[in-house]
């Protein structure tokens, strides 16, 4: 896994573990020499991310849309800011960036990113992991109400497992890494088909 797309909120939440982990992940990816691909702001989750890989001499590319660049206030500091027209042109360019996808705390905005990249990878659109940092148990109602939805037969135990959890960055990072398919494109682009 060269380059890791993150999914986070531009707020910083109610406990100040939220913005400490994205600080964490950011300085691992840094370690680890994995590229981060995130939204492009320098607020809340997302500055905490992107601030911690620079700081730790990471390389962040930033993408965003123009009609957001004032109001999630753009980070102007990382290595590659991408500004595209859309928020389905900011999705798809950091899906192609990316080798694998993973969701920290956030709101609505988080939580269609990361569904989306799910969705995808369950209809074969790419064969990329996705996981979620379960920060301080953020994500527990998510994840009882899939595991909800695989018991209700609407979501098969085969594609519930494409979600992978952990609660802790280098354990996220394991598994993401692990799952990795090194011998498998790494964009399956279906658009024209």
């Amino acid at each position: 896994m060269e380059t890791l797309c993150v999914f986070c909120g531009s707020a910083s939440g109610s406990r100040p573990a939220y913005t400490e982990v994205a600080s964490q992940l950011g300085r691992l990816l840094a370690e680890r020499k994995i590229r981060l691909v995130y939204g492009g702001g320098k607020v809340g989750m997302m500055g905490a991310v992107a601030d911690a890989a620079l700081a730790a001499g990471g390389e962040v590319i930033g993408v965003i849309p123009g009609a957001l660049v004032d109001r999630e206030l753009a980070h102007h500091g990382v290595n590659e800011l991408i500004v595209v027209e859309s928020m389905h042109q900011r999705k798809a360019k950091m899906a192609e960036l990316s080798d694998a996808f993973l969701a920290l705390p956030g709101g609505f905005g988080t939580l269609e990113e990361l569904f989306e990249v799910v969705t995808w990878a369950q209809l074969g659109f790419h064969n990329k992991p996705c996981g979620l940092l379960n920060v301080e148990g953020f994500f527990d109602a998510l994840l009882a109400m899939l595991d909800h939805a695989n018991n209700e037969a609407f979501l098969y135990q085969g594609n519930r497992e494409l979600l992978l959890t952990a609660n802790d960055p280098s354990e996220i990072l394991q598994l993401l890494g692990e799952a990795h398919p090194t011998k498998n494109p790494r964009w399956i682009d279906r658009s024209e088909t």
